[in-house]
């Protein structure tokens, strides 16, 4: 299962609660997992080094016979060459071009993939990469079931204008301009729905609805993916709170690291009234087609 969607759209968040139903395992941004696991050595969501985590260990001995730095950056290079954004229309218009790359690169992630699976004895791996252009790449390849992330534009941009530390090793995390962000907001969910039209299965998720009635969300996300949404499994869930144990995520959101209870709040974090409507103008088709105001 692959979780898409823009960046500080609530993936993580997402991933984090599906991980907590049974027979189900979260591995985070494994698009990332190349240099901020193999090469960086950066903490997995259990909090060890990445190579030091027993899961991953098991998850590199089935799928390569171990993390080798060689592998790290053959496949580092091939995504470079064959995972861009700027490649998705390609995609779209059936031109595949690079064929061996790509069935080599994706090759990687099935491994990857099916490895984890043996490891915890699951029956869904998440890979919560977020980026269309990995989807894609899957998609053209792989059996793929997308979960789609959509969260107001004008709050994503307030999110990405705030300052917050990387957990991992305490540098900022990256920041962009609202209009930058609007840019990418609309590209990445038009993808996704150009990705639908191209029959690839996608559910649609919303952050203010995940945020607002979890549990009910939750449970209707569950059985259209075929997962255990009964009350039991749900549990961990009461009301606007749930409690989310440890998580092998290689990458993604600070939220990753959490243990214990987590409160939903749907914040709107503050976005000056230029900016705002600077982003209202450059996503409003989108905007209005996923059902948000144009005044926020």
């Amino acid at each position: 299962m692959f979780v898409g969607g823009l960046g500080r759209s609530g993936t993580t968040l997402l991933e984090r609660l599906l991980g907590e139903l049974p027979g189900v395992a979260p591995l985070g941004e494994v698009v990332h997992l190349w240099h901020r696991g193999v090469r960086a050595n950066e903490p997995c969501g259990c909090g060890r080094p990445f190579a030091q985590c027993r899961f991953w260990h098991e998850v590199g001995d089935r799928a390569f016979g171990g993390w080798r730095p060689a592998k790290a950056d053959r496949l580092l290079e091939l995504r470079h060459k064959v995972d861009r954004t700027r490649r998705v229309p390609v995609f779209v218009l059936g031109l595949i071009s690079r064929e061996a790359q790509l069935t080599e690169y994706v090759a990687a992630y099935h491994r990857i993939y099916a490895a984890a699976a043996e490891v915890v004895r699951g029956q869904v791996v998440i890979d919560s990469s977020k980026h269309a252009s990995l989807a894609y790449c899957l998609s053209a390849i792989l059996d793929l079931t997308v979960v789609h992330v959509v969260r107001d534009p004008r709050a994503v941009a307030a999110s990405w204008r705030r300052k917050v530390a990387r957990p991992e090793d305490g540098r900022p995390m990256a920041r962009w301009s609202p209009a930058r962000t609007a840019v990418h907001w609309f590209v990445q969910n038009l993808a996704y729905e150009v990705l639908r039209g191209k029959g690839v299965p996608i559910v649609r998720v919303h952050y203010e609805d995940l945020v607002e009635e979890p549990a009910d969300t939750l449970r209707a996300l569950a059985g259209k993916l075929g997962l255990p949404a009964d009350h039991e499994a749900l549990a961990f869930i009461t009301g606007r709170t749930a409690r989310l144990g440890v998580a092998h995520t290689v990458s993604g959101n600070p939220m990753r690291f959490h243990v214990g209870r987590v409160r939903f709040r749907d914040r709107r974090p503050d976005l000056p009234f230029p900016h705002r409507w600077a982003v209202t103008a450059l996503t409003f088709p989108l905007l209005l087609w996923y059902g948000y105001r144009l005044n926020y």
